[in-house]
């Protein structure tokens, strides 16, 4: 989870939608670099594509502005 990364891709429009996965959803092998967390939060382009997983909802966000993209919550 504490990978570094150098840009997430740019989205054309520029919004992303976040929500909330659970980690025993996701392949094995990103799993294993989760550690403790249940839950993650993901940004998704518009396409489907997830472009991002993080520990919490607001640094979701912060990343998605980070990026001059507009997040949107997704239920």
């Amino acid at each position: 989870m504490n990978s570094r990364f150098s840009a997430i891709p740019q989205a054309d429009p520029a919004i992303v939608y976040i929500r909330q996965v659970l980690v025993a959803d996701l392949p094995a092998e990103v799993q294993d670099q989760i550690g403790g967390l249940s839950t993650v939060y993901a940004v998704h382009r518009p396409d489907g594509e997830r472009v991002a997983l993080v520990a919490d909802r607001k640094l979701a966000f912060s990343l998605a502005r980070e990026h001059e993209m507009m997040p949107v919550s997704v239920h």
